[in-house]
């Protein structure tokens, strides 16, 4: 992912940067973080500035200095919107955390929100909702009378969901993705939302969906738990998560994205009475050319009696 485009407040300060910025593209990595060092004395309190140079000095093999440049960049930043917290743990110099800052999720589904479809349909070869409605229609032919799409983006799910739901609601962090979808007209309402401490206080829905979103979630918990809630009985949940190598439930990857693996993807489901109808591999993207490993999983919540 390029750099959020943000500027120090600070004209010299962000020519260097730019400057900076030329060095690093031509692979003069060194010379580039301590440029941008340079348009830092003039712009100190910049924490997009602090986090870039993190960034910089760790490519050019400097941990220390990055871990230093990231620190900055979160105190001068609390609500960690640059994700600096998340570089921290990934080197060993931070906690290890059950979840991305929200402010970090929302801040990068802003920026993005312009390219988001051409990059992610057209170059990273994302079909992850053609799949998922496949198997969502398996598992369940025929209509659903309301569905909730979590963390619907600009609409890619819900452009699969419409022909088969009566209505459809979609909830995302990122007011920009929610005015792309809302452009398409394929929803019925759309509500800005966190879905780290998610609620829905509407009718019981017959399908719920998230799409590629789970990475940004971590902790499946308390998520899983609000979704068997307000699900009715014989409804769908459909999802998909990028699963891990390593040993354990989930992990914070390099691509500060979240990877889970089945057992507990499985286990966190059962333990709210919810049956794993379908779980099938499948590659979610490319990331750097390679194929991104994943799960698309669809549960079902048993008929109430």
């Amino acid at each position: 992912m390029k750099p959020l485009q943000t500027s120090s407040g600070d004209l010299n300060a962000d020519r260097r940067a730019d400057y900076a910025e030329m060095l690093f593209a031509s692979g003069d990595h060194a010379q580039a973080a301590e440029l941008l060092l340079g348009a830092l004395e003039l712009a100190p309190r910049w924490a997009m500035g602090w986090f870039r140079l993190g960034e910089m000095q760790q490519t050019s093999g400097r941990a220390d200095l990055a871990a230093l440049a990231w620190a900055t960049s979160l105190k001068l930043d609390p609500a960690d919107r640059q994700g600096a917290s998340l570089k921290l743990q990934l080197i060993g110099r931070g906690p290890a955390a059950p979840a991305p800052p929200s402010a970090f999720v929302e801040t990068l589904f802003d920026h993005y929100a312009e390219t988001f479809e051409t990059a992610l349909v057209d170059k990273l070869g994302y079909r992850l909702p053609e799949f998922l409605e496949r198997q969502i229609r398996k598992a369940r032919p025929g209509r659903f009378r309301l569905a909730l799409d979590l963390g619907c983006g600009t609409g890619l799910m819900g452009e699969r969901l419409r022909p088969i739901v009566d209505r459809l609601e979609g909830f995302d962090i990122s007011a920009a993705m929610l005015r792309k979808a809302r452009a398409k007209g394929i929803y019925d309402a759309l509500v800005k939302a966190d879905l780290q401490g998610f609620s829905y206080s509407g009718d019981k829905a017959d399908l719920v969906t998230s799409a590629d979103v789970l990475i940004y979630v971590g902790r499946l918990e308390a998520l899983v738990e609000t979704v068997a809630a307000l699900l009715a009985g014989g409804g769908l949940f459909a999802f998909s998560v990028e699963t891990m190598a390593e040993a354990g439930d989930f992990a914070l990857q390099p691509s500060r994205r979240y990877a889970h693996s089945q057992a507990y993807v499985s286990r966190t489901l059962e333990a709210n009475g919810l049956s794993v109808l379908a779980l099938e591999p499948t590659t979610i993207r490319l990331d750097r050319h390679e194929p991104v490993k994943g799960l698309a999983v669809v549960a079902g919540k048993a008929h109430i009696a």
